[in-house]
């Protein structure tokens, strides 16, 4: 019996079909050995040297390993294909006792039966240059957080950590917000002529003038334009017709399918990371069993196998039509510092359509898949084709401009609908013009202005803070996702909508760092940092020099920091709870074991409550029929939930009501005013809204006046 050694239990099944009765498969469930958890495991004076041991709760799972290694002809490692997967191998091969010369690690890029057993027949050594990246990693990491966390919890607050990439990551999005806040917008204003031709009306927006390119910046400047033109001949100076070409995108690497997940399909990165990993793993697809629908999703790499890219032709041809399928293959340009070992997220096999599994998925995990597949087949098709028309047209000494696009040949599009945000105005007005020769003469509709401002720069979402961490060259596939969720879990950032906004807490934060730890903070020495871990990875240094060379000026900076470096505080959060003995807006402190609402104006005003607090209203939850009670989150914000909670998960940021809708049935909610209460349906879909006078407040008879 041969026994076959992965990480994540989910693949196990889909494994074992492929294998046989000759192998046992064991699982595990990620690292078993690391640095200790209540000290910092590295000995500084011996040149780093890591001091690993058994993680907590994985005693068990050790046990089971060598009494099944002691069993079996040949141990085989097949954790992840990745830096991370060859240092669990690595670990576990010096807990089972395996020499470091034994091929005894198999890798693969995808779980389907031609792949595994291909791996079975090839294992080889353990590759240390990977495991060595992942130790210089793994110690750096370990350095920075346990030196600076305990200085930022002693100079700012208890429980806050910093982080190698987390902080530069969160400077990023403080840095982004600075932005915002000093953006001062400026004034301008948008000219554009409707004008007509043989009965075709169209937009044509003004460009120059005197030949030179030129905005209104005011509204007298806008009049000036619109008195002018308004008697002005409007002539075809010029038409420029071109065939123009839109190129296929790419196959998903980890941070574009994070991008487009959000941006296309609404999923947030945790969402995407945990479907991402069962279509990996492997899907029920009913009599067949758990199969996997993808490829290894930690990736950098575009690259495509040739054997992919022949079937996707295939496919291509035979779905859509020859001309859709190149004549040479498409092959993408990778950056230059990506592992390139691993393909790009693509479908292990295109017979798998989406629609073909969609009965036996979740509808989260078909909408990715869906997403991989036709992103993957657009990228192996031709170029869409569109002609493409620019007229410039003359009003006097004003210049305006119209373009036009119509599709000729649909191309990759066939397959992928290109959604894409654009600011350009040329682009946001193309139309359908009609049939135009220089120097004719069109006929003003109308003349439109509008005043505008310039915009600042938008504040990033998941999607965009992970594209810059990639082009900044910030982390890696791996660590993007739970970077960006660490920055939400110590609340040094929180969501307005899908945007993300430090809070102050995060901007303190950063601010200190900054002042003390201005390497560790700067963007190009944490992207260089990474290159120096892929050198390691290629063999050309070793890691203890790399860790060596940034402790040396890091230990001066933590010396520092104790030493010179004051308290920060932050400003309580004011909260949207009014202190009931003297009216004002209590705020949000934080006790030993948790946060509760105090009033500002303490000691003169010494009222405190929880955040907990559940004062039940007169209403029945819409959906259990329990008792809905009044609840704050975590930033005093109060909303409205169902007192059954977990077993029924019923909320509302509006009050609820017992009243039904006579529109559609669904429940209605109401607001409060001093005179006036407005009742709304609580479907979006509908418009239903009363308003009724609010009850008069009738007096006891033995209250005082």
């Amino acid at each position: 019996m041969k026994l076959v050694i992965i990480e994540g239990p989910g693949k196990r099944e889909t494994l074992k079909k492929y294998l046989g009765s000759d192998y046992q498969v064991v699982a595990t469930k990620g690292h078993v050995r690391d640095l200790p958890v209540k000290s910092i495991g590295v000995d500084i004076s011996k040149n780093f040297e890591p001091q690993y041991e058994i993680m907590e709760g994985k005693e068990s799972i050790i046990k089971e390993l060598k009494k099944m290694a002691s069993k079996s002809s040949q141990v085989l490692l097949a954790t992840d294909p990745d830096r991370e997967g060859e240092a669990i191998s690595w670990h576990i091969s010096h807990i089972l006792n395996i020499d470091e010369n034994e091929p005894c690690r198999i890798e693969f890029n995808e779980i389907s039966e031609s792949v595994v057993k291909k791996a079975l027949l090839n294992p080889r050594k353990i590759n240390m240059n990977l495991v060595n990246a992942q130790q210089g990693r793994r110690i750096l990491d370990r350095l920075v957080g346990y030196k600076v966390s305990p200085i930022i919890c002693r100079k700012i607050k208890p429980n806050l950590s910093a982080g190698r990439v987390q902080s530069v990551c969160l400077k990023l999005i403080v840095d982004r917000e600075k932005e915002i806040t000093n953006f001062k917008p400026q004034e301008y204003w948008s000219i554009n002529l409707l004008v007509e031709k043989n009965g075709t009306k169209f937009k044509a927006n003004l460009a120059t003038k005197c030949a030179k390119k030129f905005v209104p910046a005011n509204q007298q400047e806008t009049n000036e334009v619109v008195e002018y033109i308004k008697d002005k001949d409007i002539i075809v100076k010029d038409i420029k017709r071109t065939v123009t070409k839109s190129n296929p995108p790419a196959p998903f690497i980890t941070s574009t399918l994070q991008q487009d997940a959000l941006n296309k399909i609404g999923m947030s990165i945790p969402q995407t990371t945990k479907s991402a990993q069962v279509l990996y793993e492997g899907v029920e697809l009913g009599s067949e069993g758990k199969v996997a629908l993808i490829t290894y999703i930690r990736t950098d790499s575009t690259r495509v196998s040739p054997e992919a890219q022949q079937k996707a032709k295939d496919y291509i041809v035979k779905t859509y039509g020859k001309e859709y399928a190149p004549e040479k293959f498409n092959v993408y340009k990778t950056k230059k510092n990506a592992q390139d070992a691993h393909e790009a997220i693509r479908p292990i096999s295109l017979e798998r359509t989406p629609e073909s599994v969609k009965q036996f998925m979740s509808s989260e995990n078909y909408k990715l898949y869906k997403l991989i597949y036709e992103r993957f087949v657009a990228s192996q098709m031709t170029q869409a084709t569109y002609d493409s028309q620019v007229v410039n047209i003359e009003v006097g000494d004003y210049g305006f401009k119209a373009t036009g696009k119509t599709p000729i040949f649909a191309g990759y599009t066939r397959a992928y609908k290109v959604y894409e945000e654009t600011n350009n105005e040329d682009e946001q007005n193309e139309a359908k013009l009609p049939v135009l020769k220089e120097l004719d003469k069109l006929n003003l509709v109308d003349i439109l202005k509008e005043q505008k401002f310039t915009k600042p720069p938008a504040r990033f979402t998941e999607a965009t803070i992970i594209k810059s961490m990639e082009e900044k060259g910030i982390g890696r596939p791996a660590t993007y996702a739970p970077t960006v969720m660490t920055l939400s879990y110590r609340k040094y950032v929180e969501k307005e909508g899908k945007f993300l906004k430090p809070t102050e807490l995060g901007t303190v934060v950063t601010e200190f760092l900054e002042k003390y730890f201005p390497d560790i903070m700067n963007v190009s020495f944490t992207a260089e940092m990474e290159d120096k871990l892929d050198e390691i990875e290629e063999g050309h240094v070793k890691w203890q020099d790399v860790v060596g060379k940034f402790y040396l000026a890091f230990e001066q900076e933590v010396r520092s920091a104790f030493r010179e470096s004051k308290k920060m505080s932050v400003a309580p959060q004011v909260s949207d709870v009014i202190c009931e003995k003297c009216g004002a807006k209590m705020v949000i402190r934080e006790g030993k074991y948790d946060k509760f609402l105090a009033c500002p104006n303490y000691p003169r005003c010494q009222n405190i409550k929880s955040l907990e607090t559940k004062k039940k209203i007169v209403c029945s939850c819409p959906e259990c029929g329990k008792d809905v009670v009044e609840k704050y989150t975590k930033n005093g914000k109060l909303f409205y939930a169902c007192s059954g909670y977990p077993s029924c998960s019923f909320a509302s940021w509006e009050k609820p009501t017992n009243l039904r809708c006579p529109k559609c049935k669904s429940y209605l909610t109401v607001r409060e005013g001093k005179t006036i209460y407005t009742y709304k349906c609580s479907n979006k879909e509908c418009d239903y809204e009363k308003k009724e006078d609010a009850p008069r407040e009738i007096k006891n008879d033995n209250e005082e006046n």
